[in-house]
Formats: C-alpha cells, structure tokens, sequence
C-alpha cells in the first residue's frame, strides 16, 4: 500500500470511528435530571440532550465512507463538510459540559412529567448534572478528526515524501553484498605489487 493510500484510509478511518462515537452516544445518556420532588431521576440521551447529535454523526459517518470511493477534489470537500459537522458536535457537547441549557433536558422533563414551561421546570428540576458520556464523545471527537484533518490536509507531503524515497532508492547503485578484503586485495595486487 502507497503512503498517500495509506494516510488516506487512515483519515477515512478516523471519520468513520467519528461518527460511530457519536451515533452510539446518542442512544447513552448525556445528562441526569434530579427531582426536587425527591421522585426518581429522569435521565436524558444525548439524542435529546443534543438534537442534531445523531443526524450530524450520521452524516459524518456517511462522508467519512464517501472518502474512500471519492475523486481528489470531491475527497477534500468532503472531508471539510465532515470536519465541519464534527466541530459543530464537538463545540455544542462542550457547551452542554459547560452548563446545561433548558432546551436540553425539557422535553425530555415533559415527557416523564407531563408538565410544561420555564416555571413548571423549574419546580421540578433540582439540578441536571452531565454524565460521563459527552466527555468520552468530545475527547473522542476531537482526537480524531483532528489526526483525520491533518492526514487529510498532509497527504500531499506523505505521497510527495514516498515518492523522493523511491527515487532515490531507485538512482542507488546495486550492491552484490559486502567487500571481501581478500579477493579486493587480490585482485588490486595482480599485475602490480603494492609494497613496491
């Protein structure tokens, strides 16, 4: 496998692992909801804790896989629109960490409650504490699609870098094995003697 083959199923790699994290994370739960009622605590997925969560994964799963059929220009434009929608997941999980919007735990408050509305909420909610999951999807995120970017952003030097390898290794002259100091000496002896 080339270096430039090889750095680019890499990057089409990370993507992929990209959107797998964040599809898988969409079904775990992203924030616990504790009541002021002292009744169970309602426990919101990442689906609903971030609405663009699985849609976005999804689509970088989905250009992630175009990667590996796409042409040169169409592969770095699809791999900037997947670089976008992961920044976009990672900066909106990053803002959920640090601290967390109504918008992202009320319907899901509704559902279990049946109540409605900024007041209602805030009588029932006590406090709405993160998991550990969308610091594993960040971390996650932002490892890979950073090493994925900068595959995809370098791949050039990687092939141009190869191909100097090759050249260079091709223009070296072709050695039968190492000197035997015997059979030079005496072949640099014959005819001529060397302490004359």
């Amino acid at each position: 496998m080339s270096i430039a083959r090889r750095g680019r199923s890499l990057s089409v790699l990370g993507f992929l692992l990209a959107g797998a994290i964040g599809i898988i994370s969409s079904t775990q739960t992203w924030v616990t909801v504790e009541r002021a009622d002292a009744g169970e605590a309602i426990l919101v997925p990442g689906a609903s804790a971030l609405v663009l969560l699985a849609p976005l994964s999804l689509a970088v799963l989905a250009l992630g896989a175009a990667l590996s059929i796409a042409g040169r220009p169409v592969r770095l434009v699809f791999g900037v629109l997947a670089g976008a929608c992961a920044v976009f997941l990672g900066w909106s999980t990053l803002q959920l960490l640090i601290s967390v919007p109504e918008s992202a735990i009320g319907p899901t408050v509704t559902e279990a409650t049946g109540l409605a509305g900024s007041a209602a909420l805030a009588d029932v909610v006590q406090s709405a504490v993160p998991t550990a999951w969308p610091v594993i999807a960040l971390i996650g995120w932002m490892i890979l699609l950073l090493a994925s970017l900068l595959v995809l952003v370098t791949w050039r030097k990687w092939k141009a870098g190869g191909r100097r390898y090759r050249t260079t290794t091709a223009d070296a002259p072709a050695h039968d094995g190492p000197i035997d100091a015997v059979d030079s000496w005496d072949d640099l002896s014959r005819g001529t003697d060397p302490t004359r």
